[in-house]
């Protein structure tokens, strides 16, 4: 299904502060990229570049809160030590497939701009939150109690994301095989075997 002009645009921005950086992304270059009439900027975000981009993050949290389940799906015999494995795989197969060009557009936002934007700030903790849920949703559907699958869940998005920057410097993808060597026994090992329903 066609994307409208200002989907485009959104989508667009995400693409490119998640190479570039919010300061190097300009409201003209998200036009550009999205291919979207000049005049439709001050149309669609009359609150300007900042409710652009804080649209943009939200648009991206929604996506990667949505890959959860898809991933999970996809696994057999899922565990979640699996499940962090193949959240880092897509991270794995992007970088080796395209190069280290892009990162996290939430990651490149807030290190670009928490102190600056209050209201950014804020829409990437939001979407960080969305993205965290369904995964500690679906780590208790793995059999992980919930008293531990919300801090798990922080762990591996924390892990994931330092990884991706640590890759993203070293232009390798090392680091993320690191993180899913070193976490998979413990997230293997949270799971209550009398509560696994997956």
């Amino acid at each position: 299904m066609a994307r409208t002009p200002r989907e485009r645009m959104v989508l667009s921005a995400a693409q490119l502060v998640r190479i570039q950086g919010v300061g190097a992304t300009g409201m003209r270059d998200v036009v550009a990229h999205a291919e979207a009439p000049r005049g439709s900027l001050q149309h669609y975000f009359p609150g300007g570049k900042d409710q652009l981009i804080a649209e943009a993050v939200t648009w991206a949290g929604d996506y990667a809160a949505r890959r959860v389940a898809r991933v999970a799906a996809k696994i057999e015999n899922p565990t979640p030590g699996k499940l962090f494995e193949a959240m880092a795989a897509q991270w794995r197969d992007e970088f080796t497939r395209d190069g280290f060009d892009g990162g996290c557009p939430l990651v490149a936002t807030v290190a670009d701009t928490a102190a600056t934007s209050d209201s950014l700030r804020e829409a990437v903790g939001k979407a960080f939150d969305g993205w965290q849920r369904p995964v500690a949703a679906t780590l208790e559907q793995l059999g992980v109690p919930p008293v531990r699958s919300a801090s798990l869940a922080v762990l591996m998005l924390s892990a994931l994301e330092g990884a991706i920057v640590l890759a993203r410097a070293h232009q390798d993808v090392a680091p993320l095989d690191t993180v899913v060597a070193e976490l998979r026994p413990l997230l293997d090992g949270a799971v209550d075997k009398r509560r696994r329903r997956g």
